[in-house]
């Protein structure tokens, strides 16, 4: 029954923590690659508008409408990736799952740019938890920090072991919560941000000014607009917090 290299979550203290900090009420409950339902089981003691699972495999997905009975018509094969997130009913929508290690920075994002995302519960792998959580200055620090700290306020929720899957991963894990923040671009505005701030670790050894100036940006206009935001021309990437980016963000698109 295993494919998509699937390790399944068997652990009663980690599946009940992940569930204690969902947050349904008033929301619709979306779970993303539910697997064997360790999670469903308990997500659907929940209140919630309506519960949604998202599974690729039409193996798990054959099994859980067996397991699931009164799920049956809520049960979407899909990879989660390809789903258009506009199908899911109108209203805030709290989305959880044990992601697959491969594809998780990539449903991040997708979750986060989704114009009814009411929060999250996600587990990553633990090397890229750290990278999501770091702050300026940091090792981790990386587009990967600024794109989702731009867009929601993250919190680890907990550790997790290899010994708490079936089979085990090679790797350890971690679980983080997300909440909307207030920090809201406009679609045209979120792009061009993105666009900078990949063209800023684009060169990881080059100072900012000079990563940027290797991606196409005007040097003048660039020299102005880092005097502008006090950003030292010798500063490297890994240095600029999250605000110092959307102020240069804004002085660039003038």
């Amino acid at each position: 029954m295993r494919k998509y290299g699937q390790h399944f979550l068997v652990n009663e203290r980690v599946i009940d923590s992940i569930v204690g900090a969902v947050a349904s009420e008033g929301r619709h409950l979306v779970e993303i690659g539910p697997g064997r339902g360790a999670l469903t089981e308990k997500l659907l003691l929940k209140p919630c508008l309506s519960f949604t699972l998202i599974e690729i495999d039409p193996l798990m997905r054959d099994f859980l409408m067996r397991r699931f009975d009164a799920l049956k018509d809520k049960i979407i094969l899909s990879d989660f990736l390809k789903f258009d997130l506009n199908a899911l009913p109108r209203g805030p929508v709290f989305f959880v799952s044990n992601l697959p290690y491969i594809d998780a920075a990539d449903i991040l994002d997708k979750v986060l740019s989704y114009a009814h995302f009411a929060g999250a519960v996600f587990m990553f792998q633990k090397e890229q938890a750290r990278r999501i959580l770091s702050r300026a200055g940091q090792a981790e620090y990386g587009p990967l920090s600024v794109l989702t700290q731009l867009r929601a306020d993250v919190q680890p929720l907990l550790r997790v072991g290899r010994g708490c899957f079936n089979p085990p991963p090679k790797v350890e894990s971690e679980v983080l919560q997300f909440r909307p923040c207030r920090r809201v671009l406009a679609p045209a505005d979120f792009e061009r941000f993105r666009r900078l701030v990949k063209d800023a670790f684009a060169h990881k050894r080059k100072t900012l000014f000079n990563s940027l100036s290797l991606s196409g940006y005007d040097k003048t206009r660039l020299s102005r607009a880092l005097a502008q935001a006090h950003i030292s021309a010798s500063e490297r990437s890994q240095e600029i917090s999250l605000q110092n980016f959307l102020f240069l963000n804004d002085l660039l698109k003038n």
